[in-house]
């Protein structure tokens, strides 16, 4: 294609089954159900990663009049308002499946690095899967499943490979990655943190107890006392105070009670 082709991306509407390289009209047809599925999972995977702000499915990308290309799945980059996006994704990712031109996903390759995509990932659905890693300048790298993928400075996590076409890969990787937006390592991270509410809580409920026992039994506190029940933590002990309190003559006697040793 040395010469231009005569169409223009304005004269594409959205949804019309056509990119443009140069001019040229390149048929793009509909998404089979292996690949619109593997999409949305692969989609799904990425947008939720922290350092993503952005994300979209079918993009189209025209930095140039007589240029729009649409990669499946397009990282940063895309903003919330109609229109042909002008400036390429630093991260898209191509999903090839059965009757796959090659020639045609090279050439776009190439043009979406040229307006500025770093990193481009081609996910292979037929036989072995796995994704196919194209920089600029660099040779092409393979990532087979049990293997993560990575782009720095355009993603937080590490991606596995499975969870570019896998449903429960994806939904563990997105669980990762909505877990980390609020600020959790992992799943464990939220059951410790509502084990130590839980424990608080019960802490909170004993504190409550012990002062209604004191002021039942007419029982009054020092401010040293007061801050020593609201530092104390300890269910176990906690509980042995109220108890105490229950008899006992004197706040001293709850808080430093006396062990009284056995006769020999």
């Amino acid at each position: 294609m040395l010469s231009p082709g005569p169409f223009v991306a304005s004269q594409i509407r959205p949804g019309d089954p056509y990119e443009l390289s140069n001019g040229h009209a390149i048929f793009s047809p509909p998404t089979g159900q292996r690949g619109g599925k593997a999409n949305l999972l692969g989609g799904q995977t990425l947008e939720t990663d922290p350092e993503v702000d952005s994300a979209g499915i079918d993009v189209g990308i025209s930095p140039r009049p007589k240029e729009l290309r649409a990669p499946d799945l397009a990282i940063g980059n895309v903003a919330d308002e109609p229109g042909w996006a002008s400036s390429a994704p630093p991260l898209a990712v191509e999903y090839a499946d059965v009757g796959q031109d090659e020639g045609e996903l090279q050439a776009k390759i190439l043009e979406l690095f040229e307006h500025g995509t770093r990193i481009l990932w081609v996910v292979r659905l037929t036989g072995e899967r796995h994704v196919e890693i194209y920089e600029p300048g660099k040779r092409m790298r393979v990532a087979k499943p049990g293997t993560q993928l990575l782009a720095p400075g355009i993603l937080a996590n590490p991606v596995p490979v499975e969870a570019m076409w896998d449903r429960e890969a994806s939904h563990e990787a997105t669980l990762r990655n909505l877990l980390n937006r609020k600020g959790y390592a992992n799943l464990a991270a939220v059951k410790a943190e509502g084990l130590e509410e839980g424990r608080e809580d019960g802490a909170r409920a004993l504190r409550q107890a012990l002062a209604a026992v004191f002021a039942a039994r007419g029982l009054a506190p020092r401010p040293a006392d007061h801050a020593r029940i609201a530092a104390e933590h300890d269910l176990a002990k906690l509980g042995m105070w109220v108890a105490l309190a229950a008899t006992a003559t004197s706040v001293s006697a709850v808080l430093e009670p006396k062990v009284k040793r056995a006769r020999r």
